[in-house]
């Protein structure tokens, strides 16, 4: 498995590797150099470090990037190579091509900055990676793709950069259930709980914004973030703008947290209004604790939450909007139980760590069985 941050594959992608683990895989873990190798390492993975900058758009850096990941795949020889996100599908893909792999399985979870918004640079960069899809993902039966809205599959395909053949939908990256329980609202005044890095992109204006306007119209309730700047990422949002918030009363911010069950707890309602997601990982645990949820209508968020069912949608980009839901949730005890519940049922029937991950070891097996290493590979595992 490659990807670009070791805390990213302990929250999204540990349960995925230890189920490849029990079906009698030898998993390894490349990505950036961090804090978590030896919990990796105590999971009985291999661990390797690789050279890359996400921020980075320098040609040299990249393409020492793509040398990086070419090395481990050298030294590894994996029979199956997971890519997690843009930059390292690309890089990945090269590097698999250049070692042999037999079977490649790009995860793309949302598009990602790169394809919101017009600006120059976006727009020049957009390009580049369109055609180095169209070359390097685009090749038939060695590579699959793993997607987790239709919306991006739409979006892909239109582009050049997929063939809709490809794809496998696997919605979210998978809750633990049992750890994501629902426990009863506090009491007190509302708490509305959104667990993101603290991104424009993410919404987090738009959060202030309803929290002014809701603390000018008398409505009682406290907005927590959680979570912390991306300084790697164009769209972040300074840490003095944060301070500035909270100091005017608008908002409580915590930074990363590791207790996110505890959190949920200890709110009454998840807010996330993305400008764009693949399936937010923040809002299916919230569902799974049982809590209501208001999101924007966009793709992702939409497949997590239905309008009026288990939360609300608004308009992206309108704090007023948003404001006017969280009022209607705020106010109201009885259909803020009604709507947890039903977030509770629907994580419980579709976004399960169990049902991701075997639909995740489906998509291994398929692409191993196209490739006569791969099936070799496969005959070694069924007699584990």
């Amino acid at each position: 498995m490659v990807i670009a941050e070791d805390w990213y594959f302990w929250s999204h992608r540990l349960h995925v590797a230890q189920a490849a683990q029990r079906a009698g895989y030898e998993v390894a873990v490349a990505t950036a150099a961090g804090e978590l190798q030896g919990r990796i390492e105590a999971e009985g993975f291999r661990y390797f470090p690789i050279q890359l900058d996400r921020g980075s758009t320098n040609p040299l850096a990249e393409a020492g990037s793509v040398a990086s990941v070419t090395a481990v795949l050298a030294r590894f020889r994996p029979d199956v190579v997971h890519l997690v996100a843009h930059k390292l599908v690309l890089y990945g893909s090269i590097a698999a091509a250049l070692t042999g792999a037999p079977a490649v399985v790009c995860a793309v979870a949302g598009m990602g900055y790169l394809f919101m918004g017009d600006g120059l640079k976006r727009r020049a960069l957009r390009g580049v990676v369109q055609r180095a899809y169209g070359s390097l993902v685009r090749r038939g039966a060695r590579v699959s793709v793993i997607l987790q809205n239709p919306d991006d599959q739409r979006e892909l395909a239109a582009a050049g950069m997929i063939d809709p053949a490809q794809v496998t939908m696997i919605c979210g990256s998978g809750v633990d259930t049992e750890r994501f329980a629902p426990a009863p609202p506090p009491p007190g005044v509302p708490v509305v709980l959104t667990h993101s890095r603290m991104l424009v992109d993410k919404g987090i204006g738009e959060i202030a914004e309803a929290a002014r306007i809701l603390r000018d119209r008398g409505v009682p309730v406290r907005f927590r973030l959680v979570g912390d700047p991306d300084e790697q990422n164009p769209s972040t949002i300074p840490a003095a703008t944060l301070r500035a918030w909270a100091e005017e009363g608008l908002v409580e911010h915590l930074g990363r947290r590791s207790d996110i069950p505890e959190q949920l707890a200890a709110c009454h309602i998840a807010c996330l209004p993305s400008y764009r997601e693949g399936a937010p990982l923040s809002l299916i645990e919230a569902a799974a604790a049982g809590r209501p949820l208001v999101s924007t209508d966009v793709p992702g968020c939409r497949e997590i939450v239905r309008d009026g069912d288990n939360g609300f949608l608004v308009p992206v980009r309108d704090g007023a909007a948003l404001a006017r839901a969280i009022e209607a949730l705020a106010t109201d005890p009885a259909l803020r139980e009604r709507m947890g519940r039903r977030s509770r049922e629907r994580a419980l029937a579709e976004w399960s760590r169990a049902h991701v991950a075997q639909a995740t070891l489906d998509v291994y097996a398929a692409q191993l069985a196209r490739h006569p290493r791969g099936q070799r590979a496969l005959r070694k595992l069924s007699a584990t």
